[in-house]
């Protein structure tokens, strides 16, 4: 027993000389013989630390891609440990340097057990080699992890993958698994199958197929030999910390090879990033048409209704706008309220990727809301005013008492909501603002009490109705609750993309996940998270360590900010699953994808193995031309340009034809189209045609265009009336492609052409026909 140990620690010895020399000869100096006679004095030692780095490494679960950084323990040499003596003579002197490099090791958060300056100065071989192992965990393998597995495991899995094709090859351990040399091999076939022909080689000849490992790796992937041969192939068990430690130089040098993937993941990222920002943009423009169809359908209702002078007939419709104003219009508040935090958060994530501000269609924008708004609590009034003079039995004093009140307070909700809506600028001054926003609302809370106790009032005079307000407490109260959600989802979001802007490797997908997952665990919303609700979020995302390992990461967070915040949460999960999406990065990466070439092909992105859906994303958003067999090529130069620069250019042929069409009369309609080429806006066709059916007919079924009309009328009682009305015509089946295009031209055409009365957008037919056309265009004229 005692001579298998001693065998052990030789090797052991040996192998972590080895070890330590590659660090030492890196920066010039010279190699070690002996670690019992070399560290005795310390100096090599304190020249070890200051050269060694830290090396983190992840495993990931699904793909095994492996992500690889170091920095040097200590960047700025010596100094960092103090003077200490070159030239020891003095047992003192040699104490004074060993004691100095082991305080140095601990301060890094290296636990060194049962070993002392006198131990490495007495040559005790056995706790140094305890020693250097703990630097070698520490500070090459301690952050290889798989699955919430420890370093060894985690190094351990990695290996039984990437040699479970090899049938010869069975790693289970790291000792009698490396013995006939095979394992090694397949390890160098499997990243580098040019380097060796794993079969053909003797698998009965273990010395060979060692030393050709050994040779293979040192000569070719700059991985140094720590062991001998007979390490492996001549006794009964080779010794697993020095089999580990060789293994581990393996795992560092193939590291950077699975890198190779990151230029596609990032242009799916960024196919993924326009597309979310494509649909958000949808999704605002729907449902504010839909919000202003709603609000404009109740008003019409309102203003056909007659009362028949009956006090139930009145009481009646006092319970219909009654159940109105606390259902469906607590529903548009809602809905007002999310589509402006959805418009501000989709122009914060375009500014935070440096990209075009997003313009709505006209009569979308959040001013036509406002607008329409004001309308609606126009008519609100003018519905409360008329329920309540059927049934006025109500003292005046009281009635403006609250009215005053409640219509004071709503003014300052109203108030702050638009500030809050308007907020813009960076996003430091944005958290700025909105942290101002957030010090009113107590005051708000207390007059809300007071509003409260005049309602109470009004009650006890039954007092039903109100002519001077179309507010209840309880309508305030949801609205207050409403705004001071608004206000913390305001300051999460910008957190987030406070955030997102500093961590531009995550994507807003991901950004959106982590903030959910942060916010569902904190239950008590002090915006932290205690060590409990750390360890079920981070499990909930599929990441998973020991109770040990999450005691050591949940106490660094908080050692570094103090408690567990959302900035501290996100950093955790930016270094486990770091990855950046930088403009220049994705022409590198489009670049990769092409091999050079200005143009993709459909092949090159299926090569790069984007999915299916980026692929078809990017062929309906990209540029394309013929080459010679008819493949198309796509211009991602060209895309990536126009999704971070302005529109295209108005031909003046444009402006000619309008003029004609404004002043000459001498043209009825025109169409207006793009250019082949996508950068000028040109005149299709001009016509003199009178028949709506035919100007109809110039508009193609499933292309977009854009079009002028002379619109004329018959005004009841005023004769004939004319209207120019501008078309923007967007065919349901159009392609994705060429409505993204026309849309974010639009607006240059339209800024050029003054004297529009009317705008019309279509998507099929029936919402341009002349009836529907003739409904929009005769109102108000």
């Amino acid at each position: 027993m005692e001579s298998l140990e001693a065998r052990s620690r030789d090797v052991q010895e040996r192998t972590f000389c080895k070890w330590l020399n590659t660090k030492l000869e890196a920066n010039g100096y010279p190699p070690m013989t002996s670690l019992v006679k070399d560290l005795s004095d310390g100096v090599r030692l304190i020249q070890l630390m200051v050269r060694i780095p830290i090396v983190k490494l992840w495993v990931c679960t699904s793909e095994f891609l492996v992500v690889y950084a170091s920095c040097n323990l200590c960047p700025e040499g010596d100094t960092s440990l103090g003077r200490y003596n070159r030239n020891p003579r003095m047992r003192v002197q040699k104490a004074e340097n060993v004691n100095k490099a082991l305080e140095f090791i601990t301060s890094r958060g290296v636990k060194l057990t049962n070993i002392g300056p006198e131990d490495i100065i007495d040559g005790n071989l056995k706790l140094i080699l305890g020693m250097i192992w703990t630097l070698i965990l520490r500070f090459t393998i301690a952050d290889i992890s798989e699955e919430g597995l420890s370093a060894k495991e985690g190094l351990l899995l990695w290996c039984q993958r990437k040699t479970a094709p090899y049938k010869e090859v069975d790693v289970q351990d790291f000792s009698l698994s490396w013995s006939d040399g095979l394992a090694l091999c397949a390890l160098i076939h499997c990243h580098r199958p040019d380097l060796i022909d794993y079969d053909k080689l003797d698998k009965t000849d273990r010395h060979g197929n060692t030393r050709l490992a050994f040779q293979v790796a040192a000569d070719h992937l700059g991985i140094p030999q720590l062991l001998e041969v007979a390490d492996l192939c001549d006794v009964a068990r080779p010794d697993e910390r020095s089999v580990m430690t060789y293994i581990a130089s393996f795992f560092h040098a193939f590291s950077s090879m699975d890198q190779a993937e990151t230029v596609s993941r990032r242009v799916e990222k960024f196919a993924e990033l326009m597309h979310s920002v494509w649909l958000s943009k949808n999704d605002f423009e729907r449902r504010v048409r839909e919000l202003l169809a709603a609000m404009l359908e109740i008003q019409t209702r309102w203003s056909a209704v007659q009362f028949i002078g009956s006090y139930t007939d009145a009481k009646e419709h006092s319970a219909q706008f009654t159940t109105y104003k606390q259902s469906t219009k607590r529903r548009w508040v809602t809905e007002r309220q999310d589509v402006t935090t959805l418009f501000g958060n989709v122009q914060t994530k375009l500014r935070t990727y440096g990209l075009r501000e997003y313009v709505p269609p006209p009569g979308l924008a959040l001013a036509d809301l406002d607008s329409a708004w004001n309308a609606l609590l126009i008519s609100e009034a003018n519905r409360s005013r008329a329920i309540n003079a059927e049934i006025r039995k109500i003292k005046e004093t009281l009635r403006k008492k609250f009215a005053d009140l409640a219509n004071n307070f709503e003014k300052r909700l109203r108030a702050i909501s638009s500030e809050l809506a308007g907020i813009e600028g960076t996003l430091e001054n944005q958290q700025q603002q909105v942290e101002q926003l957030r010090t009113r609302l107590p005051a708000l809370s207390d007059t809300l009490g007071t509003v409260m106790s005049a309602e109470d009032e009004c009650r006890a005079a039954n007092v039903d109705e109100n002519d001077y307000t179309v507010f209840t407490c309880q309508d305030l109260e949801f609205e207050l609750e409403l705004l001071e959600q608004s206000i913390l989802k305001k300051i999460a979001f910008i957190d987030n993309q406070i955030v997102s802007r500093n961590m531009t490797n995550l994507t807003p997908a991901q950004l959106e996940q982590f903030e959910s997952t942060f916010r569902y665990f904190d239950k008590d919303q002090s915006n932290t998270l205690n060590e409990f609700e750390s360890a079920a979020a981070l499990a909930s995302l599929g990441i998973v360590y020991s109770d040990e390992d999450l005691y050591i990461i949940y106490d660094q967070l908080v050692q570094d900010y103090g408690a567990v915040t959302f900035e501290a949460f996100i950093n955790l999960l930016v270094e486990i699953t770091e990855d950046q999406t930088s403009p220049e990065q994705l022409r590198e990466a489009f670049r990769g994808i092409a091999a050079d070439k200005p143009f993709v092909t459909e092949l090159d992105l299926r090569v790069a193995q984007l999915p299916a859906a980026a692929v078809e994303y990017l062929r309906e958003a990209m540029p394309a031309a013929q080459n010679g067999t008819g493949e198309p090529e796509y211009d991602y130069e060209a895309w990536l340009d126009a999704a971070s620069q302005s529109g295209v250019a108005v031909s003046p042929a444009c402006l000619t034809a309008y003029q004609n069409l404004k002043l000459g009369k001498k043209i009825k309609y025109i169409i207006f189209t793009l250019s082949p080429d996508h950068t000028e806006i040109i005149v299709e066709k001009e016509s003199q045609s009178t028949n709506y059916d035919d100007f109809l007919g110039d508009l193609p079924e499933v292309e977009p265009r854009w079009a002028v009309y002379d619109f004329e009328f018959e005004k009841e009682g005023a004769g004939k009336r004319n209207k120019i009305t501008f078309y923007s015509w967007s065919p349901d089946d159009s392609k994705i492609k060429q409505k993204m295009l026309f849309a974010s031209s639009k607006d240059a055409l339209r800024r050029s052409l003054v004297g529009i009365a009317v705008e019309i957008q279509g998507t099929d037919y029936s919402e341009v026909a002349y009836e529907s056309v003739l409904d929009k265009v005769s109102r108000g004229a």
